[in-house]
Order: C-alpha cells, then structure tokens, then sequence
C-alpha cells in the first residue's frame, strides 16, 4: 500500500515467548534489528497493518502500567486487537483449571499474552495453548523488559553490545532476565544484591551455560562497588517487588548499602547509563539526582517496551 512502509521481519511465527532462555543470540539480535526497524517506521509513517484480524488475549493478576499499554498500543498500530482480562473477567479466578482456559482462548485468540506470579502458570498455559504465550512478567523472569533493556542500550552505545551492566539490587525476575539477555548477546553482567537476596542459582547456571556461546562473563558479588566499576550501564530495580511488600521495613535495612547514588555511581565510566524498568522509588533503591540526571535513559527504555514488544508480537503472529 502506497505510504507504508515494509520490513524485514524475523520469522518465528507460532513460538512462545517465556524466556529469552528459549531462543539462539542470533534470534535475539533479529528481534532487536526488528524492533529498531519498528520504532523507525512508526516515527516516520504508517506500517503495513501486520496483525489484520489478530487477537491478543491479555491475562492480568497484577497491576500494570506500561506492559498494558504497551502491549494495547502495540496491536493496535500493527493492525490487531488486544482484549484485556483480569482475574475478575476469567472461570480461572474462580477455580477453573488453567488447561481448560488455555484451550478455550485458544479457540478465540490468537495469541495469549500473561502477567502473574508463578512461572510455573505461564509454562503450564504454554503447554496446554494451540497459539503461542508471552510471558509479560513472572516471579522468575521478565523477558519482555531485558528485550527493551538490550534494545535501549543498543541505541544509546551504537555498535557490538560487547559492555559491561552492573546491576545492583534484588536479585529478582529483572536481574534474572538481564542475566539471560547478556549471556544471549556477549554483555558482561555483574549482579551485586544482599547476602540472603541472591539471584536463582539455577537460573544463574543456566544463563552462564548460555554465555559460553556469546563470551559473556557473569559474576555475583555483596559488593556493589564492585559489581558497578568500570560499568557502561547501572541498572536496579525497587527493593521489594511486588508480592513482597509486607518485607519492606526490612528490605530497607538490608539494601541500603545498595543504593545507587552519586558515591556509587562514580566508580562506572564516565558516560555510564542509568537504567531502571520502573515503577521508583526516588530515596530508596535510587537517589533523585541519578534518576532524573543526564546518565539516565529511564523513559526511553519505557518507550521501547513498546517497540520490542511489537517485534516480538509480528514474529511469533505473522
């Protein structure tokens, strides 16, 4: 159609996406260019409308702000539909067996998109789904952000992403699929978390297995001095993720050490970038003076959960 524009699309039509775990460098380099190739076009012009006729079932147990409208957004200037549901809307909230929701919106969707606690739901919905599921956030990993991570520093430090991240903090679902994006792309991660708040170890085994192909070095630390020297990028996330908001008093207390402020921040490179998957909390986990200073690419790496997403979504849909 005149005035569209067309692109190079990644072709993985009919997988899930529950962790970059899942899938080779090279398909994870593909979903980045493809990503790149979507801001672009949405910036310049009208895209070819992709999912025509597509449905995205969008399942809800927790609070959202920027995985529901992005995802919303994202189908609609592809072309498609996204259809929210929460607990309240689905049989599942009241008991039914999460094999019969899976079969029965696979008769209507024709993608899944899920955002709960348990890892465990999602991979039994994959398992029990005739079209493909996204994991939009579990307790172990939170694959769609490390994309939108990888693709913000990949605009922001042009070039191979051979760097070195620091992330400081809990060892939680971010920190778990940041360790899985380095180890897909050849980026250096070094975690530094609170002795008692340590990464999944089996996470962390299979991420460094994964790294042997890339060359990327993983390291865990209590240090967070030396998680963050000579990092091209500072990441943290708030202290108590969501379900653990009754530890907050006493998460307080054990992360404070791991504040990411301007003491800290002074052993990265210079040009270091700050990143955060938000919601912050200014005064905790990071100092206002980082977070909104000329380090911090905080709302671009907002934005591209949109665009990462809308990649993921044309490769697995079309």
């Amino acid at each position: 159609m005149s005035g569209q524009i067309v692109y190079k699309k990644t072709n993985l039509k009919g997988r899930d996406f529950l962790t970059l775990l899942d899938y080779t460098p090279e398909e994870v380099n593909q979903l980045l260019d493809e990503a790149i190739q979507l801001k672009n076009a949405t910036k310049e012009q009208p895209i070819k409308p992709i999912l025509s006729g597509k449905s995205l079932g969008m399942i809800f147990e927790n609070a959202s702000t920027r995985t529901r409208v992005s995802f919303e957004v994202g189908m609609t200037q592809l072309g498609g539909h996204a259809l929210f549901l929460s607990p309240r809307d689905l049989q599942i909230g009241r008991g039914e067996p999460v094999q019969d929701t899976a079969k029965v919106l696979s008769r209507y969707v024709d993608a899944i998109m899920i955002r709960t606690n348990s890892h465990e739901m999602v991979e039994e919905i994959a398992e029990h789904a005739d079209v493909p599921v996204i994991n939009a956030l579990t307790d172990a990993f939170h694959p769609c952000q490390g994309l939108a991570d990888l693709l913000t520093i990949k605009e922001h430090k042009p070039g191979a992403l051979k760097l070195k991240l620091a992330y400081v903090g809990d060892g939680n679902n971010v920190a778990h699929s940041l360790l899985v994006a380095g180890a897909k792309v050849g980026m250096d991660v070094s975690v530094a978390t609170p002795k008692g708040y340590e990464v999944d170890q089996e996470i962390f085994k299979k991420a460094s297995e994964a790294a042997k192909e890339t060359g990327a070095i993983l390291t865990q630390t209590t240090d967070p001095v030396e998680a963050v020297e000579d990092a091209d990028v500072i990441y943290t996330d708030v202290w108590a993720s969501m379900g653990f908001e009754a530890e907050q008093s006493e998460r307080v207390k054990a992360f404070l050490p791991y504040q990411v402020n301007e003491a800290l921040t002074a052993h990265a490179k210079p040009d270091y970038l700050f990143l955060h998957c938000l919601p912050a909390h200014r005064g905790e986990e990071v100092t206002a003076d980082v977070i909104d200073g000329g380090h911090s690419v905080i709302y671009d790496q907002a934005e591209n959960r949109l665009h990462a997403q809308k990649a993921i979504l044309t490769s697995i849909l079309s």
